[in-house]
């Protein structure tokens, strides 16, 4: 990431930059003493800034208003060792995204910085997916585009979560296109029939001879519950390395029971492999493709 300072202290200046390189999170491609020195044009390119709250000529709450008002989107960092609740309230009304507090702690830093790497890296996935979306939707299929697109945002998503590679991907991707045509023929996807008569459905499209059918549902059935519980375990992992991790915020709470979420991260802290969680797949199908939908 590119992270421009602002800051009158020129040792919280060269801490802030001795933290980010050593860290490996980026680079500081600008520094300004104070919000009368900064403007949009020195901000280009620069993913985050970092802002002091208080400076002697602009202050960090009036400096983000010029900002955005001169066309900056990126994501703002203040840092300060205000403790006055309704001062730090109104940064955060006008635009801060998150809060470092002074003195400058380095694992906070790190904590703070790498949380926000991660919003922007799935941030920028799902602006990649509706760049891609905008393209197909100017093809001349519209029948394969749909699909496609489809397709396209589930394997984004897949890879989000952490199971891109898994033996049940092609199944759940049918199970996704079967859904969309499901909605396109006006039927609710909430009234999923039965896992075993989805699979067969799913399998019946593909193989007509009956003892093939049996065996391959059976299959189908254990590799989408792989699948499954391994995106369980990954999300459970991000929120137990850190509980404000974006994608463990957004995702863990929608494609599962925020229980048994919070059972398999004390299972993990305790370093127990297997698992005793319910983990109900009807739920996370749905889930998925609501999801996709809304990429």
């Amino acid at each position: 990431m590119r992270f421009f300072l602002i800051e009158d202290d020129a040792v919280v200046r060269k801490m802030l930059e001795k933290v980010i390189h050593e860290s490996g999170l980026g680079e500081v491609v600008g520094q300004a003493e104070d919000g009368l020195d900064v403007s949009i044009d020195q901000l280009y390119a620069v993913d985050v800034v970092l802002i002091d709250l208080l400076m002697p000529g602009l202050d960090g709450i009036q400096t983000m208003k010029k900002l955005r008002a001169q066309g900056f989107t990126g994501p703002f960092i203040m840092i300060s060792q205000v403790e006055n609740k309704e001062m730090i309230g109104q940064a955060y009304l006008h635009g801060i995204d998150t809060y470092i507090h002074k003195p400058i702690n380095r694992y906070e830093v790190v904590s703070v910085l790498k949380r926000v790497a991660d919003y922007l890296s799935v941030a920028s996935s799902l602006d990649s997916i509706r760049r891609l979306l905008q393209t197909l939707e100017k093809t001349k299929q519209p029948l394969a585009t749909h699909e496609a697109t489809t397709e396209q945002k589930a394997r984004q998503l897949l890879l989000i979560l952490g199971i891109a590679g898994e033996a049940g991907v092609a199944d759940l991707l049918a199970i996704m296109r079967w859904l969309s045509e499901q909605e396109q023929q006006g039927r609710s996807i909430h009234d999923l029939p039965p896992l075993k008569e989805l699979y067969a459905q799913m399998v019946q499209r593909v193989c007509k001879e009956e003892q093939l059918v049996q065996k391959e549902i059976r299959a189908m059935e254990q590799r989408i519950r792989r699948m499954v519980l391994q995106a369980f375990t990954h999300l459970s992992s991000l929120g137990l390395a850190d509980y404000t991790n974006p994608t463990f915020e957004h995702f863990a709470p929608r494609l599962f029971d925020f229980e048994e979420i919070r059972l398999r991260m004390q299972e993990l802290e305790a370093g127990e492999k297997a698992t005793k969680c319910r983990i109900n797949v009807k739920k996370f199908l749905t889930a998925f493709y609501m999801e996709i939908k809304n990429i």
